[in-house]
């Protein structure tokens, strides 16, 4: 299973860096959503993933036996998912302003006209 997901993580990364090198604002965006959902997934990935056990070390022992998935990485990619979707919502809403006032989504015309005033 770990070889599948690192192969869907690879191809969602580079298609988010695909996308963030284009000029338009909204497809930068959603590079950057793709980019850290396939980051999100790598890190998930190298937790293991494993159903045979849970986590929990049973009472009177000091280690864990078999193999068990890392809630570490789960906590993280938890925490990522909230403040990414915080920041691309401002983003949004910041390419939509900057859209609305310059009256262009494309990069380079953005800059332009920053110029020009």
């Amino acid at each position: 299973m770990e070889p599948l997901m690192s192969l869907i993580s690879s191809i969602l990364v580079a298609a988010g860096v695909y996308l963030m090198l284009e000029r338009h604002v909204l497809r930068i965006l959603f590079g950057f959503i793709l980019l850290s959902n396939g980051i999100n997934l790598a890190i998930l990935t190298a937790g293991r993933l494993s159903i045979d056990g849970v986590p929990i070390i049973p009472p009177g022992a000091s280690v864990l036996r078999g193999s068990y998935a890392n809630p570490l990485s789960q906590a993280l990619i938890l925490t990522a998912v909230v403040i990414g979707f915080g920041v691309l919502i401002f983003c949004l809403v910041l390419a939509y302003r900057a859209s609305r006032d310059l009256n262009s989504a494309d990069v380079d015309a953005m800059s332009l006209s920053e110029k020009e005033k």
